[in-house]
């Protein structure tokens, strides 16, 4: 009996340890091969709760992986976005920037291309209601553009991310919960950026919420990123526990568990 329960744990936790890993997953949008990750809840829930994370402008890198996994120890399903495809990855930040501009200018091949992953984040078991999309640097630009598109999702996370939208567009209702993770010292996002977004947030009615770190610039979640805040894109320890820490606030306060 003794040893029939050791067997019978062994497997629970043999299981929790293959489902908690990240999977690659192909996947489509179009005739466009995306290639995305995987990587299952490490404890089972009724609700299944799922968080789709849109990378940063380099593609999925190890700051998302590790973000991912974290994410999965803590009861999500999640799916990391492939936004640009294959062919069509950025080899430096100068083709970064091209690419990312491409889907910043059109916003609706962008949300098509948050879409097809959210699909996939579905597929994988998390169920279609109980959804977050959170993102870092371009891909925090990307989850605006998530609750801009009226994506079925419960709220947006961005860090670090861009937040400007082309002032031809109109502010149109924004029904997902919206939180910013800002560098207080960001300087790639204008002061002039900052203010207009809080206007859209407030012409389109969003439940939002804005924090500023100190000391932060660009970045300051990825350890990669180096300590030299004078480059503008640097990493901040303190910044990316307390952000951390205001994402599970948030996540708690959004979906069902």
């Amino acid at each position: 009996m003794k040893n029939s329960a050791l067997l019978i744990f062994a497997t629970i936790l043999f299981s929790n340890i293959i489902n908690a890993q990240l999977k690659p997953v192909k996947y489509a949008d179009g005739s466009q091969v995306l290639n995305g990750l995987s990587i299952k809840a490490a404890k089972k829930s009724s609700q299944n709760p799922g968080i789709l994370l849109l990378p940063a402008w380099l593609g999925i890198d190890n700051a998302s992986k590790g973000i991912a996994e974290n994410l999965s120890k803590l009861g999500y399903h999640v799916f990391i976005a492939d936004i640009y495809g294959e062919g069509n990855y950025p080899k430096n930040t100068a083709e970064a920037g091209k690419q990312a501009g491409f889907y910043k200018t059109n916003f609706e091949a962008y949300q098509k291309r948050i879409d097809a992953a959210l699909q996939e984040l579905i597929k994988s078991g998390a169920n279609a209601d109980n959804i977050v999309v959170i993102g870092y640097c371009f891909g925090g630009t990307g989850v605006l553009e998530a609750a801009r598109g009226h994506l079925n999702v419960k709220g947006v996370a961005s860090f670090h991310g861009g937040l400007g939208k082309d002032a031809s567009r109109p502010a149109t209702p924004i029904t997902a919960k919206v939180l910013i993770c800002h560098g207080a010292d960001d300087p790639y996002v204008s002061k002039e950026e900052v203010a207009a977004f809080q206007q859209e947030m407030r012409d389109s009615k969003a439940d939002w919420q804005m924090i500023y770190y100190a000391d932060s610039v660009h970045s300051f979640t990825n350890p990669e990123a180096g300590s030299d805040n004078s480059k503008g894109a640097a990493y901040n320890p303190v910044a990316a526990k307390r952000s951390f820490e205001h994402l599970q606030l948030f996540l708690n306060e959004v979906l069902k568990k």
